[in-house]
C-alpha cells in the first residue's frame, strides 16, 4: 500500500517534471509511510524524488522509525540532533530542478533552506492532495465505518436532548459516547452544541447555555477510528419551534439533498455548491448561507479541496467530502444539516444514515 503511493506520487514527478518533492505535513507523511509523530517546532521532512532514494528526516528526540523491508529498500533515515545543520544536509541532497514544497511547512525552514541553496526552485503543488483526495476501496471502508459510528454517536446524543444538559455537559457526554463505541481517536474536532441563538453562529464555542421549549439544537460532531474522520451535522427541536423555523429546516433540509442528487463523476464542484445555494437563495434567505457548502475529509477533517462556487475542478470517483448547507438568522436560530457523500461511478454514496425528518424531542 505505502509503496504503491510512493509510486504514483513519483509517476506524477515525472509527469510535471518536478525533480523533488517536501512533505513535511505529519498526515501526509503518514499517508506514505507507516510512522506518525508530531514534531512541534522541530523539522520533520520526507524528501522524494523520481528514481530514489527518498529520505525522512527526523529528529532523535521522537521514536525510531521501523519501516517494513520494502520500504526500507528504497527510504533512507536521517537522524539528527538539537543543532545540527541538518538543512544542509537536505540541501546536499536535493536535485536540480523543480522543488515542490509543502503548503504548511513553517516558512523560516524555507527561507533558511534557499538560503543555503540560492538555486532552489520551489514551488507550490497540489501532487500530495491530489493523491490523498482519491480514497482507495480500504480507506473507504475506514471513512464508512467512522461515519458508522458518528451515526450512532448521533443518535446517542440526541437520546440525551431530554434531560437539558448544558452545552458543554453534552461535550463531555459526547466523548464518552465515543469511547464506549470504540472510536480510537477521540474527536475529530472540537464538537459543536448549539442552543437556540447560539447556533446562529456557525463556529459557536461550547457555552453553559441550557435548551429552552421551542428552540433548535445543532449537533456538529466528528470523530476518529483507525486514522480516519468522520463529521455530521443535525439539528433537532426541543418542543415545538415556531412556523419560520420549520420553514428554514425545510430549506436548509431540501439543499442539501439536492446537493447530494448533483454530486457525481464530471460535475464540477461550484455546480453542486449552487445546488444547494439556489435553494436557499431563491427563497430569499442567500445572505444568511454564509459559508462553503463543504470540504474534503479523510485522514483529516479538512483536507485540501472545498465545495464552493470558486471550485471548478470535477467530482472523481473515490473523493469524499460534506455537504453541509446552512441559514444562520442572527439572534434568532441556526440550521445546519451534513452529511459525507463517496463519489461512486454512477452518483454517490451518503456515508451518514441519522434521519433528517424535523425531529421535535418532546419537553419534559
Amino acid at each position: 500500500m505505502y509503496l504503491e503511493r510512493l509510486n504514483r506520487l513519483t509517476q506524477q514527478m515525472t509527469k510535471h517534471a518536478i525533480a523533488n518533492v517536501l512533505i513535511t505535513d505529519p498526515s501526509s507523511i503518514s499517508y506514505f509511510l507507516p510512522y506518525h509523530t508530531h514534531p512541534g517546532e522541530r523539522l520533520f521532512v520526507l524528501h522524494v524524488t523520481q528514481a530514489g532514494p527518498h529520505r525522512l528526516y527526523l529528529n532523535q528526540l521522537f521514536p525510531v522509525a521501523v519501516l517494513p523491508p520494502e520500504l526500507q529498500a528504497c527510504v533512507a533515515i536521517t537522524t539528527y540532533k538539537d543543532g545540527e545543520a541538518v538543512l544542509e544536509t537536505i540541501s546536499r541532497h536535493l536535485l536540480p530542478g523543480k522543488t515542490a514544497i509543502d503548503k504548511f511547512w513553517s516558512s523560516h525552514f524555507l527561507l533558511d533552506l534557499m538560503t543555503i541553496q540560492p538555486s532552489l526552485q520551489p514551488i507550490n503543488h497540489s501532487l500530495v492532495d491530489d493523491l490523498r483526495a482519491i480514497k482507495s476501496p480500504e480507506e473507504q471502508t475506514l471513512m464508512r465505518q467512522a461515519s458508522h459510528l458518528n451515526d450512532q454517536a448521533m443518535q446517542a446524543l440526541i437520546d440525551l436532548v431530554p434531560q437539558r444538559l448544558s452545552e458543554q455537559q453534552m461535550v463531555d457526554a459526547l466523548k464518552q459516547i465515543y469511547q464506549r463505541l470504540g472510536a480510537d481517536g477521540g474527536f475529530s474536532f472540537e464538537p459543536i452544541v448549539a442552543y437556540g441563538a447560539n447556533g446562529a453562529d456557525p463556529h459557536h464555542e461550547t457555552s453553559n447555555d441550557v435548551v429552552q421549549v421551542g428552540e433548535a439544537i445543532v449537533l456538529d460532531i466528528g470523530c476518529v477510528h483507525q486514522g480516519y474522520c468522520s463529521d455530521m451535522t443535525r439539528t433537532v427541536f426541543y418542543g415545538t419551534p415556531d412556523s419560520e423555523s420549520l420553514h428554514v429546516y425545510d430549506l436548509v433540509r431540501r439543499a442539501n439533498e439536492a446537493a447530494i442528487q448533483c454530486v457525481r463523476p464530471g460535475v464540477t464542484i461550484a455546480d453542486i455548491d449552487r445546488a444547494a445555494r439556489q435553494i436557499i437563495e431563491e427563497a430569499g434567505y442567500g445572505d444568511y448561507f454564509t459559508h462553503r457548502t463543504g470540504h474534503f475529509i479523510g485522514r483529516e477533517v479538512h483536507e485540501a479541496g472545498d465545495v464552493s462556487s470558486f471550485n471548478q475542478a470535477t467530482a472523481q470517483v473515490g473523493q469524499i467530502f460534506s455537504i453541509e448547507p446552512g441559514i444562520y438568522l442572527p439572534g434568532r436560530i441556526g440550521v445546519r444539516i451534513e452529511d459525507l457523500v463517496l463519489v461512486t461511478e454512477d452518483g454517490c454514496e451518503v456515508l451518514n444514515h441519522v434521519s433528517k425528518a424535523p425531529l421535535m424531542i418532546e419537553a419534559e
